[in-house]
C-alpha cells in the first residue's frame, strides 16, 4: 500500500504504453510468454537484456519486470521479461526448461524486433536468478559436450545475478524458517536428491563438467548485505565457486540493502542508483555514443515520496 503510488504509474505504463509488447508467445506451454520493452527510437539494432523475475518459484510473473524494463528502455536497451511455469503448475526442471526456451526465442527472433542478437545479456532476480543461472550452466554443459543447442551460453555477453540463491542445500532450512516450508520447497525442487543438480554453486564444482566453466560469460553478482530472504552469503559462495573453476565472476555487495531495496525501493526512489548505473555501464561499455547519451541523461523520475519509501523499508520483511 505504501508503494502504491509507484505501482500505479508502472501499471499504467505496462498496460497503455506503445513501448511495451505484451505476451509474445515463445513456446507451447501456458506460461510461455514474454513481454518486450522498447526504447522510443529505432535507430539501429539495440542491446537486449533477457530478464527472469523472482517470486519464490511460486508467484513469479513477467510483469514484475516492468519497472526495470521501463528504465532500461529509457537508455536505448530492449528488455525481454520472461514468464515461466510456477509451482504447482510446474517444478524446477519445468522452470529451467521454460527459461531456456525463452532465451532461445530471443536469440533467434530478437533481430525482427530491432534487437542485436550479438549483444544479449541475461539477468535474473531472486528465484529468477537461481532459475536463469541453472539454465545458463545447463546450456554451457550441453555446449561443452557437443549436444545440439538452440542458443549458446558463450554468446551471452554478461550474466547479472541479483539477490539470488545458488545453493539449494543451504536454502532449505532458511526458507523453511522464513515461511516457505521444507515440504513445499522440496516439492518445488523435485526432492532432496535433486538439490545438488539444481544448485549451480554445487554443480559447477563437478569435475565431469569442468569444460563448461570456460563457456560461461562474465558474471556479476549483486546482493544487499541486509537481505533476509536470501542472505548475501549465497552470492559470495557462488562467486568463490566460480572463481575456483576459472570463471570470471564479480561480486558487488551493497551494505545495508534488503532483498527488495535493489530491485524495488531504489528504482522507485529515482535519481542516482549505483546498481542501475553499473549495469548500464557494462552494457554500453563499447559504445561511445551511448555512453555520451548516458552522461547527459536526466535523473530518473521519482515515483514514490521518500517518507513512504522509508515507512515501507521499516515494515518490509524481506
Amino acid at each position: 500500500m505504501l508503494l502504491l503510488p509507484g505501482f500505479l504509474q508502472v501499471a499504467y505504463y505496462y498496460f497503455f504504453s506503445s513501448q511495451v509488447r505484451r505476451s509474445v508467445v515463445y513456446g507451447d506451454q501456458p506460461r510461455n510468454r514474454l513481454d518486450l520493452h522498447f526504447p522510443t527510437n529505432n535507430d539501429g539494432p539495440k542491446p537486449v537484456v533477457v530478464f527472469v523475475t523472482g517470486g519464490a518459484w511460486i508467484i513469479g510473473y513477467k510483469a514484475w519486470g516492468s519497472l526495470l524494463g521501463r528504465q532500461l528502455a529509457e537508455r536505448d536497451i530492449i528488455v525481454a521479461c520472461l514468464d515461466y511455469r510456477n509451482f504447482p503448475q510446474g517444478t524446477i526442471s519445468d522452470m529451467v526448461k521454460d527459461v531456456s526456451q525463452g532465451i532461445s526465442f530471443v536469440f533467434n527472433n530478437i533481430a525482427d524486433y530491432g534487437g542485436d542478437p550479438n549483444r544479449i545479456y541475461l539477468m535474473g532476480q531472486s528465484a529468477g536468478a537461481h532459475i536463469s543461472s541453472c539454465a545458463l550452466l545447463e546450456q554451457a554443459v550441453k555446449e561443452s559436450t557437443g549436444e545440439s543447442i538452440s542458443w549458446s551460453a558463450s554468446h551471452i555477453k554478461y550474466y547479472f545475478g541479483l539477490s539470488g540463491g545458488y545453493n539449494l542445500l543451504n536454502l532449505v532450512d532458511h526458507c523453511h524458517n522464513r515461511g516457505l516450508y521444507r515440504s513445499i520447497f522440496l516439492s518445488i525442487m523435485e526432492g532432496e536428491e535433486s538439490l545438488p543438480v539444481f544448485s549451480p554453486a554445487v554443480r559447477i564444482k563437478d569435475p565431469s563438467i569442468r569444460d563448461a566453466s570456460s563457456l560461461l560469460p562474465p558474471i556479476i553478482l549483486f546482493h544487499g548485505t541486509s537481505d533476509y530472504s536470501i542472505p548475501s552469503d549465497a552470492s559470495m559462495a557462488f562467486a568463490d565457486a566460480l572463481q575456483k573453476v576459472g570463471a570470471k565472476p564479480e561480486l558487488v555487495l551493497y551494505p545495508g540493502k534488503s532483498h527488495t531495496d535493489l530491485f524495488l525501493q531504489d528504482p522507485l526512489r529515482g535519481g542516482k542508483d549505483d546498481l542501475f548505473d553499473h549495469i548500464i555501464a557494462v552494457i554500453h561499455a563499447n559504445d561511445k555514443e551511448a555512453l555520451a547519451k548516458d552522461a547527459m541523461a536526466p535523473p530518473r523520475k521519482r515515483l514514490v515520496p521518500e517518507p513512504l519509501l522509508r515507512m515501507a523499508r521499516l515494515i518490509s520483511p524481506f
